[in-house]
């Protein structure tokens, strides 16, 4: 057993990162340093890592298991002491930096680079991990900026990233990358069933349909909300033939992200505020004192700015799934001889496609991409739902009305 071992479809990434912990040296030794951003040689270890690769790729994991091997006296066991605290993110030379927000702000950067600067207590390295490191504004970046110019010698940086571009030019010169692949659906699938216990149908499905984006594929496997969920995001989508229906529609859409965003938020949220009144010393149903309410406060901030991500989230998914739909829609009418992310509703995708033609399909995923660019920049989810909806209204008008089910 070891922390590789639950990594689906990266071979080549695993390796890299297993040559470079195997490199650097065994454990309790003192690391030869890298500098970072020169030019290493594929087993070499160096300071400043990049991970990148598409949403649900496993960008994170593979990071804490570098992690785990960096920090394990057995590189990477995944049973000891070492390998269990890093799975439970309290190992006391981990550094984590993970946000619940939109961005990740200035101060917490500035502290996690000061943290850097110590020395490892009980490993080899001290090592930091930054998951989303492209929701850093420049001005936040250029923080990050002096510390990996200037390492300290045990101290390894590992950021995560959709993509280099994502990344100021500056932060990109001084990282090693490493660039992950979309894991295949039969990868995806079976780790489902080994993991979950799925059946195989079920895991299957839920693999094609999340685009084998791992953690989606687990909520559509084992949580039947979810499913339902986007089979009427799909069937709205069908439906939508005016602009009346597109107003209604993009309401009802925001419906669904929200009930999706509450429905990964609300039990968390319950969970930290009593852990916090715990923590207060504060009894169940008993009154914050004055002098503890900013405290409360702050969580409630908190967890306000977490909701704001969850349903932009939630739109995005949304987005995602319309954008598998016509894609479906325009490889049927290319007559392309590949899978379909919908096979589920093959007949709907056919009849759609025999309906319509190619350059309406194409009309409506460019009105996807218009939704995502003008939610980015804070237009008001309602707004730029509406506007897509109609897009797609026009491009569902000259198909049949009544399609199978």
């Amino acid at each position: 057993m070891s922390v590789w071992d639950d990594l689906t479809g990266q071979s080549a990434a695993i390796e890299v990162f297993r040559a470079a912990a195997n490199s650097a040296g065994p454990a309790g030794s003192t690391p030869a340093s890298a500098s970072p951003g020169a030019a290493t040689a594929p087993d070499s270890m160096t300071h400043s890592w990049l991970v990148t690769g598409p949403p649900g790729s496993g960008r994170s994991n593979l990071a804490y298991a570098f992690a785990s091997a960096l920090l394990c006296r057995n590189g990477g066991c995944g049973v000891c002491a070492d390998c269990r605290q890093v799975a439970a993110r309290t190992h006391p030379d981990l550094a984590i930096l993970a946000t619940d927000r939109v961005i990740i702000s200035i101060d917490e950067v500035r502290r996690l680079v000061s943290s850097s600067q110590f020395s490892p207590s009980v490993s080899r390295y001290r090592v930091v991990v930054i998951e989303d490191a492209d929701r850093m504004a420049e001005r936040t970046s250029n923080v990050l900026l002096k510390a990996l110019e200037e390492p300290p010698e045990r101290t390894v940086w590992i950021l995560c990233a959709p993509s280099e571009a994502d990344l100021l030019p500056t932060i990109r010169s001084r990282v090693r990358s490493v660039r992950l692949r979309v894991p295949s659906t039969a990868d995806v699938a079976a780790l489902l069933v080994k993991r979950d216990g799925v059946d195989e149908a079920t895991a299957l499905r839920a693999a094609r349909e999340s685009q084998s984006h791992i953690g989606m594929a687990h909520r559509l496997a084992t949580n039947d909300e979810a499913r339902a969920r986007r089979a009427e995001t799909i069937q709205l989508a069908l439906s939508v033939r005016s602009v009346g229906d597109a107003v209604r529609g993009a309401a009802r859409l925001l419906d669904i992200a929200g009930a999706d965003a509450q429905a990964i938020t609300e039990e968390r949220d319950a969970e930290e505020r009593a852990a916090a009144l715990r923590s207060l010393g504060i009894e169940p149903g008993q009154a914050i004192p004055p002098a503890l309410r900013s405290q409360i406060k702050n969580l409630e901030d908190d967890q306000k700015r977490r909701a704001t991500r969850s349903l932009r989230d939630g739109i995005d998914r949304i987005l995602t799934d319309l954008l598998s739909l016509y894609r479906d829609v325009l490889l049927v009418q290319l007559g392309a001889q590949i899978e379909l992310v919908n096979e589920a509703i093959s007949a709907r995708v056919r009849a759609l496609a025999e309906g319509n033609d190619s350059s309406s399909t194409l009309a409506a995923m460019d009105a996807i991409a218009d939704a995502r660019r003008r939610i980015s920049a804070n237009v008001a989810p309602a707004l730029a739902l509406e506007a897509l909806l109609v897009t797609v209204a026009a491009a569902n008008s000259s198909a049949p009305r009544k399609v199978p089910q």
